[in-house]
């Protein structure tokens, strides 16, 4: 087969999956440009014609997935990482299409940012997503501003800001072609101008926070995280505003309130529902969001956004809380045994053994873990939400204290583990890629 019949045959799986997807995946990864060429083909055949309407106030999970799967990369063996970016682009092939051309259809703008300020004050998507066409070349800065003006909004639990400061992250791995970088840019500034909004807590934050206020970097007045953590996790919406505003206004540094706010996300992950084990696990990639660019500045509120997102999760009756335990006889490599629990679906046990090789070998040797069994679910099956989750991980391992990064390991072990779905995918994808 020539390389453009190749070509051809991927754009047809894109449009139209049936059991040739992952062959054809296969070969697209292998011509030149390999991953990086096959995901901007995707995110070209597919953004202007998913029924990205049909899905608000949500997006479809292949979305934000994509993200994840280049910023597990480097944790990840090659060919579990081309198994996941395969499950990825296949998750949103599947979505509903767009009657019509869809955002396709729509003409391109003057790529004016006043007009894009303007398509989000008077919540018109479909002049955001225009205006971003007529953008030259995007850049960096060009997703700052879109992230920027999601940032106020908390609608579907911060899920905008999220998708901006995602897209901008894939941006930036990608280096994609200019038509591609609009494409991205243009469904971050859709989804943000898109209906329902919600800046509930950004204006009740920025009444207690004196005006002009920043957060330093790093550590600033005295703060104590245990204590800043129960705060989050036990006291009321409005009596936590007040006591969150009150150490942003006393001086507390963003080091500190992030360190606090991901040992709450991990208490919460801990007494999650298993129902809502991946819904929790969104906190973490807010967290990531917050500690990598949603504070422009120094901007106070959205700490204070945080800390409620992260009360807003209902928690388990303490004594139903999965404890950590370490099998008796686990012996032998303890990499292969926290693998094994996970994908066993025992909590416990990849709790325990979690801990035990975090004190053996580090954070990075369990984040490996983690993210080779998320490496082998169906994500359209768990809503992406466990590569999303240790993605963010990944992002805050260098940014909080120990005893939180100890916290959401030991989390999100449990997580994965209390959220196995089929790998019958996965094997699919393997034998596409690897042979049978």
């Amino acid at each position: 087969m020539s390389a453009g019949s190749r070509r051809m045959a991927w754009r047809g799986e894109l449009r139209r999956p049936s059991e040739s997807f992952f062959a054809a995946f296969a070969q697209a990864v292998g011509e030149a440009g390999g991953p990086e060429a096959a995901t901007c083909e995707a995110f070209d055949s597919l953004v202007p014609t998913v029924d990205w309407a049909g899905r608000l106030p949500h997006v479809p999970p292949g979305l934000p997935g994509l993200w994840a799967v280049w910023r597990l990369r480097p944790l990840l063996a090659e060919p579990s990482f081309l198994r996941l970016l395969g499950l990825q682009i296949h998750a949103l092939a599947r979505e509903d299409r767009a009657s019509g051309a869809g955002l396709g259809a729509i003409g391109a703008g003057s790529g004016s940012w006043g007009n894009i300020g303007a398509a989000f004050a008077s919540r018109k998507p479909a002049l955001a997503w225009g205006e971003a066409q007529g953008v030259e070349v995007p850049g960096g800065a060009d997703f700052d501003q879109a992230l920027t003006l999601c940032a106020p909004d908390m609608a579907s639990v911060g899920h905008k800001a999220v998708h901006a400061w995602t897209l901008g992250q894939l941006h930036l791995r990608l280096a994609p072609p200019p038509a591609t970088a609009r494409r991205m840019l243009g469904i971050a500034l859709w989804l943000g101008a898109s209906e329902p909004r919600d800046e509930f807590w950004n204006r009740r934050a920025r009444v207690r926070l004196p005006e002009g206020l920043r957060v330093p970097e790093g550590t600033g007045a005295p703060c104590d995280e245990a204590v800043a953590m129960r705060e989050v996790c036990d006291l009321g919406l409005v009596d936590l505003l007040d006591r969150w505003c009150a150490r942003l206004a006393a001086g507390a540094g963003s080091g500190d309130l992030l360190s606090a706010l991901v040992r709450a996300a991990s208490e919460r992950q801990l007494d999650a529902r298993r129902d809502l084990e991946g819904k929790t696990s969104w906190n973490f990639v807010y967290l990531a969001t917050l500690g990598r660019g949603l504070a422009p500045a120094g901007d106070p509120a959205p700490y204070a956004q945080a800390a409620a997102l992260v009360n807003l999760f209902p928690p388990e009756e303490p004594e139903d809380r999965v404890r950590a335990r370490v099998p008796r006889a686990a012996s032998g490599d303890p990499s292969e045994a926290l693998l094994e629990a996970i994908l066993d679906g025992e909590a416990s046990e990849a709790m325990g053994l979690a801990e035990q090789l975090e004190g053996h070998a580090g954070p990075g040797a369990v984040l490996g873990v983690l993210a080779e069994a998320a490496s082998r679910n169906d994500p359209h099956f768990n809503q992406s939400h466990q590569i999303l989750a240790v993605a963010a991980a990944a992002e805050l391992e260098s940014m909080v204290s120990g005893p939180a990064r100890g916290a959401f390991l030991t989390a999100l072990a449990k997580h994965l583990a209390n959220s196995q779905g089929s790998g019958d995918l996965g094997r699919m994808a393997d034998e596409a890629l690897n042979g049978p």
